[in-house]
């Protein structure tokens, strides 16, 4: 069964939404360093979180960025086979987003909407 791994919150001023979560729920809020193949994550200004100490029935980590468009806060669920899963999603009534894309030194991602419209991620992590 597939879970749920990771969460991304867009912000139109990611100083000020960095302040408002790690105030309002003490979460660690830090800034990403880019590599050199980042994917732009120094233009999206992209800062890792941690919400506390991992355990059973719990999300712990998630990203925190600057909004680029209209988008809502993000779920990504970890799957074992990111090609298997993208090829039943038109077929269930959704629709690819964002087509497999490499993140280096992470894995391998995707985005799809489901039938009712809600965006989700997708990623594989990289096989250790």
């Amino acid at each position: 069964m597939a879970n749920l791994s990771h969460f991304m919150i867009p912000a139109d001023n990611v100083d000020r939404a960095r302040h408002f979560y790690a105030a309002l729920l003490g979460w660690k809020i830090e800034p990403v360093q880019p590599a050199p193949d980042s994917m732009g994550i120094a233009a999206m200004q992209y800062h890792d979180i941690t919400t506390g100490a991992a355990r059973p029935g719990t999300l712990s980590t998630g990203g925190l960025y600057k909004r680029h468009l209209n988008e809502p806060i993000l779920d990504f669920v970890e799957v074992k086979d990111l090609d298997f899963v993208l090829s039943k999603v038109e077929g269930l009534g959704g629709k690819v987003t964002m087509p497999k894309t490499a993140i280096p030194g992470v894995g391998q991602t995707a985005m799809v909407l489901d039938s009712e419209g809600n965006l989700i991620g997708l990623w594989t992590p990289i096989k250790k």
